[in-house]
């Protein structure tokens, strides 16, 4: 799951400074494209844009500009209300859209994808089995502007039709959507009437005759006035027919007959025919775009122009578009308004780290040459940047993704089998992507690409699909590797994408062994005659006396079930393998999965790999977190639309294999970093019983070290949030926490009983949830552990609200909180609110005497108080003194520990402040820790010369050592 490597600062190129200065042309932006009589049906996510002032959906259509071909009122009104009905139906959101903000638009300026005119000749020329590299404009042919594709051709000639095509994820509909917006708000003024057509739309109507003007009338009801004026349209009526591959044409005059009259009802195709022939409305303009395998279903006398759409074969257009996408102002939303948006310096930043990543790793350039790839990395990164809404989860972004760009593609419209382009690619792809997995290896040689593609294939209609496949959608999957050394050998073009495939083979059920094939034809084989054959032998049983025919009975029946139990072996063969790539001990101590993909998005500052270095080992620890999500509810359903469909059945008896499994190896104790990942599992799978279960046994949650960024706070929550046992400890050291995070994780504080917050940086703010947590009715937390954050005296106060009215916790830690003497004196005041305390550490706060001493006697009257840490804070000699007499002077009230001495013994906490030191060494000011250790060292000094006792002297020369090992730690003398 590797997409970039350690890299070099670098700044943002002239380049993208000088893209950014677009002239004033002002596209809108297009959006979701779905036909009125199909409900919302996306075809592809929106590419790239550049914002401008302004909103465009809210702008008026052009009016007066129809007076010469459209004269009357009536028509001038039809065409306004069919611009209008255009412009909200195309400004439509999908789901996947919504997750940029509640105030997400897509009225910005288009970066349009690079359209390279190409010719006849190379259409006809065969292509390679895998060229999958992008082809360089030819000499002569400088890239198509949008317009500029109805201008005349060299010779000279007036271009009426023109032909757009890419395969998939290259912006198709994304083009088409910009000029539909565009004509509806008055930027293409060469045409006065446009009318789209979605040509899945015409395929679903299958033969029922219709004429051209009853398709339009249906779908664009305001234009039924215009219907007798669209001849004298001519030129300035633009046909846009979208998606031509779902459409089987016959432009021979015997299986299509010549017809001129809109009005007269024929086969959708058929009206398709005869107006790319030019015999119907042969003055209208068309636009046509289609998948590559689908040109040659045109003749290529009824084109005017050829033109490929290249995707960002730029990066500076891949900057520009995640520019703006990362740069909206609500991409930090949550649902219902919780958690915090990400700053603009915070957003800025990411996507700066993006550019030097595409700058220096090419290839993540190479992947976002596809523009649906930089709308799937902008997502990816906003699930792991932005508060997550409820529900996403990295598999239903990827799932998401798919649907996007497959749904409703059929590999080939001709082909009576009507098999979907996403199971042709989860069968082919997703073999070579789980022969990788198993293999460990993303990079791939072009014998290794052709065994899967080819796996299998015996008949002639194999080997076309097998060739429209290739066409279509190959480059969609796979790219040629850039880096050195890598020539000539191919990558999945997104890592995870690798893992994704892979997984959705396995829950597929297309892994099969022989066996496991040969078994079950005999078992369907056996299960459809065995209850014939049991009725015979039921009869010849009764009248013939042999006694083998029972025996042969009880056979034919027992061979569906050896199969069953066969498959169910298998099962548990994939879930064992799942299981043990989840806890792989060689992964224990690299980042959890979440930082892994944002590492391989961002790159990771600091100097790069040499190259001679041996390579670091692949890991696919996304492989089983997607195996579980692709079991989740809503992704089967998304895979159903896709072609994709896993019974509830197999999914059940999947997910109880998987649970055996991780019933068994789940149950030991991980680091911090693979327990997260096992938690995202969790997360992913979408499961609470199944967690539930699963987690158990689960008693201790340490994720101390794991950066708790929004996204991980939302999957500890969704997984543990429910449970119904206690934690007994919660670890959440040094995990970058903000009261954001700890407002989400409060369901998980709840069960807790040990609640660890040390070194995260909070402040007032995360006082105030942490005194609502104190005060909620199911707190149970006993030991409170806040030491290394800035709580100042102001949030102890806040703080102590909270004590006041908590009936659980009995060990506080404040230690090195900043709360100096106001703090220690508001706790001496308020020390008697809480009655059930009976430890508190203070330690390290700069207090002086004066509040050291009163709240050493404020605890010395505290009912429960027994232990009270004032070690470390600035103390006088003196002060240490009284500060003991009055901790061993009192019967039964609290120890007051100030020193590693006790009179001129030891203190019994000496291991206890020693430790603090050890544990803090690389985080305090080593300075004012120098200083406390040689007053430590010359207390234990001036005690072992104020003893006669030779055992008193042994400990005290003992401890001696450890304080001048920590000196010696620190630069000091230690002598």
């Amino acid at each position: 799951m590797r997409w970039g490597h350690h890299l070099p600062r670098a700044s943002w190129g002239s380049g993208f400074r000088r893209a950014l200065q677009r002239p004033d042309d002002r596209i809108p932006f297009l959006i979701h494209w779905s036909w009125p009589l199909q409900g919302e049906r996306p075809f592809g996510p929106p590419r790239a844009f550049i914002r401008h002032h302004g909103s465009s959906v809210d702008s008026a259509p052009p009016s007066g500009r129809h007076g010469r071909l459209f004269p009357s009122a009536s028509a001038t009104e039809a065409i306004q209300r069919h611009r209008r009905n255009l412009a909200e139906w195309f400004s439509r959101l999908p789901r996947e859209e919504r997750q940029f903000g509640p105030t997400f638009a897509l009225d910005t300026v288009h970066v349009d994808p690079v359209i390279r005119e190409s010719t006849p000749d190379e259409l006809l020329r065969p292509p390679a089995e895998l060229a999958l590299e992008h082809q360089p404009p030819q000499a002569g042919l400088p890239p198509l502007a949008l317009s500029q594709l109805f201008n005349p051709d060299a010779c000279g000639r007036r271009v009426q039709t023109v032909v757009l095509y890419g395969t998939v994820g290259t912006g198709k509909s994304t083009l088409v959507r910009k000029m539909v917006l565009d004509w509806c708000y008055g930027r293409l003024p060469a045409f006065e009437l446009l009318i789209p057509f979605s040509c899945e739309d015409l395929s679903s109507l299958g033969r029922a005759p219709a004429s051209l003007c009853q398709l339009v009338a249906q779908r664009y009801t305001p234009l039924k006035e215009v219907l007798p004026l669209m001849a004298a349209a001519g030129s300035h009526l633009l046909f846009v027919l979208h998606g031509l591959e779902h459409l089987n044409l016959d432009f021979r005059l015997a299986g299509t007959g010549l017809c001129s009259d809109p009005e007269e009802p024929q086969e959708p195709a058929a009206i398709i025919v005869n107006l790319l022939r030019k015999y119907m409305l042969p003055q209208a303009s068309i636009l046509v775009t289609t998948r590559p395998s689908a040109i040659g279903r045109i003749p290529s006398k009824y084109v005017g122009r050829y033109g490929e759409i290249c995707g960002f074969s730029d990066t500076n257009l891949q900057k520009l578009y995640f520019q703006l996408r990362l740069n909206q102002p609500d991409c930090g939303y949550a649902v219902g308004g919780s958690g915090v948006s990400a700053t603009p310096a915070q957003r800025d930043h990411l996507v700066q780290m993006l550019s030097r990543n595409l700058e220096g790793h090419h290839q993540i350039a190479a992947a976002c040459f596809l523009p649906s790839y930089c709308w799937l990395v902008c997502a990816t990164l906003h699930f792991l940047h932005a508060p997550t809404p409820a529900g996403q989860t990295l598999t239903s972004i990827y799932t998401s993704f798919l649907r996007l760009n497959f749904s409703g593609e059929t590999l080939d419209s001709t082909d009576p089998s009507n098999l979907s382009l996403m199971a042709y690619a989860a069968r082919t792809m997703g073999k070579l992507a789980y022969e990788g997995v198993s293999s460990r290896k993303t990079y791939f040689s072009e014998e290794d690409v052709c065994g899967c593609l080819e796996a299998g294939i015996r008949t002639e209609e194999e080997f076309q699909l097998l060739h429209i496949f290739r066409r279509d959608a190959l480059r969609f999957f796979l790219a040629p590797c850039v880096e050195p050394g890598r020539a000539g050998t191919f990558v999945f073009t997104v890592p995870a994408m690798q893992e994704y495939l892979a997984a959705l083979y396995i829950v597929l059920g297309l892994r099969k062994t022989t066996l496991q094939k040969v078994g079950k034809e005999v078992a369907e084989l056996v299960g459809r005659v065995g209850e014939d054959v049991s009725l015979v032998l039921g009869i010849m049983a009764k009248l013939l006396p042999l006694r083998a025919l029972p025996l042969l009975f009880n056979l034919i029946k027992v061979v569906p079930r050896v199969f069953g139990r066969m498959v169910g072996k298998s099962r548990e063969a994939v879930a064992q393998a799942m299981v043990l790539e989840m806890f792989r001990e060689e992964d224990y101590y690299n980042d959890d999965v979440l930082d892994q993909m944002g590492a391989s998005i961002l790159g990771v500052e600091g100097p790069r790999r040499h190259p001679d270095e041996p390579p670091e080992d692949e890991v696919f620890e996304l492989f089983p977190m997607f195996m579980g999500g692709l079991l989740s509810a809503h992704n089967r359903a998304m895979l159903a639309q896709l072609g994709c469909p896993i019974k509830n059945l197999d999914a059940l008896e999947n997910a109880q294999a998987i649970k055996k499994k991780l019933g068994k190896l789940g149950r030991q104790v991980l680091p911090p970093s693979e327990l997260l990942d096992h938690l995202f599992f969790h997360y992913e799978f979408q499961n609470q019983r199944f967690s539930a279960e699963v987690l158990s046994s689960l008693r201790q949650l340490n994720l101390a070290g794991v950066r708790m960024t929004p996204v991980k706070c939302t999957v500890v929550a969704a997984v543990l949030g429910s449970g119904r046992h206690a934690l007994d400890e919660v670890n959440l050291a040094s995990c970058q926490l903000d009261p954001a995070g700890l407002r989400t994780l409060l369901p998980v504080f709840l069960r807790a009983r040990k609640l660890g917050l040390q070194l995260n940086s909070l402040g007032l703010e995360a006082c105030k949830d942490l005194r609502d947590l104190l005060l909620h009715d199911q707190c149970q937390i006993t030991t409170l552990r806040l030491s290394n954050n800035p709580l100042t005296a102001a949030g102890v106060a806040v703080l102590m609200e909270g004590l006041a009215g908590n009936t659980s916790v009995t060990h506080l830690s404040l230690l090195h909180t900043g709360l100096g003497d106001e703090g220690l004196e508001l706790l001496a005041a308020q020390l008697d609110r809480n009655q059930q305390l009976q430890e508190l550490n203070v330690a390290y706060n700069g207090a002086g005497d004066t509040a050291a001493l009163a709240l050493a006697r404020a605890a010395q009257e505290h009912p429960s108080l027994e232990l009270l840490h004032l070690y470390f804070n600035e103390l006088s000699s003196e002060g240490r003194q009284v500060l003991r007499d009055l901790g061993g002077a009192a019967e039964g009230g609290a120890r007051v520990v100030v020193s590693l001495t006790e009179g001129t013994a030891v203190s019994e906490y000496w291991s206890v402040i020693l430790s603090e030191v050890q544990r803090n060494l690389n985080s305090w000011d080593r300075a004012r820790v120098q200083r406390h250790l040689e007053l430590l060292l010359r207390d234990l000094e001036d005690s072992r010369g104020a003893t006669l006792n030779p055992w008193r002297k042994a400990q005290l020369l003992r401890v001696e050592g450890e304080v001048r090992a920590l000196l010696e730690q620190l630069g000091g003398s230690g002598s």
